[in-house]
């Protein structure tokens, strides 16, 4: 009687409402929304944000202050004479294509999953390139003061030259151009494009799974384009003679260096089985799913010793039942073995 209450609690139907608990949990680990864990996680990176802001103040300090203003003599000249022209991609766009883009497809993933890991960590990672990529390009610039091929134009507009002593150039231009002039080296807009649409490309070959060996070319395309309109942003940037092709070569190396560093800081390699996601996503799952099986064994714990409890009650019950019915069995013979005597 003992061992079929012990039955009764032990039973399948009393395990599977832990089963099926702890199948809830697991699902509801992949719930990382906004709502849920996007104050927390913004806080546990507000250092990182904070370090953002202080890469977009030296970016303005770098952009305002002048540039190293090489010598120019007039033997050089003969390479900066290309016609003065305005750029095909303009200045603001840059941030439009490179920035807002790649957050806008961030987003797109954000609303399928449901992950506010990759949402927070892919724009992170993404501002990072940008504005590590801005600093390094504008602190280069600012230092070489390579002329750009249209600096003749820049420095004399109306084509009369003027030297002084030591051959260096007078320039008679407006200063803005003057000091645009002495900021060829690396290519800015080609620096940031690979930054941005780089990270892009790291960012959609891990979450199409584009190494996944099954030979799908469609998703290798994909990741292609992203890095096909910044090689295109580059040659722009030569077709309008703002810059040498070596300074659109610098400046494309240097944006994609910084966007694969900076995209392996928070997310697993795309060739990778866990490429698709960030590290801190999977971090937080694992731990849920350590809390969530400590918490099923503690329940399973709880119904043993409950089971073991009973089992001594019921035995206990038992024990009591066979003393009594001891007693009773006990007095008789005693009175007939005090008669016998």
């Amino acid at each position: 009687m003992a061992w079929s209450a012990v039955a009764s609690l032990c039973s399948f139907g009393n395990f599977r409402s832990i089963f099926q608990q702890r199948r809830t949990e697991e699902v509801e680990l992949g719930a990382h929304t906004i709502k849920s864990h996007g104050a927390a996680l913004a806080r546990n990176h507000r250092h990182d944000w904070l370090i953002l802001l202080l890469l977009a103040g030296i970016e303005i300090v770098l952009f305002i202050i002048h540039p190293f203003y090489r010598f120019v003599g007039k033997d050089m000249m003969t390479d900066l004479k290309y016609p003065l022209k305005d750029s095909t991609v303009p200045v603001w766009a840059v941030p439009m294509y490179a920035v807002l883009l790649p957050i806008a497809i961030f987003l797109f993933f954000y609303f399928r999953r449901r992950n506010v890991y990759d949402l927070h960590h892919s724009i992170l990672g993404l501002l990072f390139a940008v504005l590590i990529t801005g600093v390094i390009t504008d602190a280069i610039k600012n230092a070489v003061g390579r002329p750009r091929p249209d600096f003749f134009y820049r420095c004399f507009p109306d084509g009369n030259e003027l030297y002084d002593q030591r051959g260096d150039v007078v320039c008679h231009g407006k200063d803005g151009d003057i000091k645009e002039g002495h900021k060829s080296f690396p290519s800015g807009h080609t620096s940031w494009s690979f930054a941005g649409l780089g990270f892009l490309s790291l960012y959609l070959s891990g979450k199409i799974e584009v190494f996944d060996g099954r030979g799908h070319v469609a998703k290798l395309c994909i990741v292609i384009l992203p890095l096909l309109v910044a090689s295109l942003v580059g040659i722009s940037r030569v077709d309008d003679y703002w810059h040498h092709w070596q300074d659109v070569f610098a400046g494309g190396v240097l944006g994609l260096v910084v966007a694969a560093f900076c995209y392996r800081q928070f997310f697993p390699p795309p060739y990778d089985n866990d490429g698709w996601g960030p590290y801190a996503y999977f971090r937080a799952l694992e731990e849920s799913r350590t809390n969530t099986n400590t918490a099923y064994h503690m329940d399973a714990l709880n119904v043993q010793a409950t089971g073991i409890q009973v089992v001594n009650q019921q035995a206990g019950q038992n024990g009591n039942e066979a003393f009594s019915l001891n007693r009773h069995l006990s007095s008789p013979l005693d009175e007939m073995e005090s008669g016998r005597r």
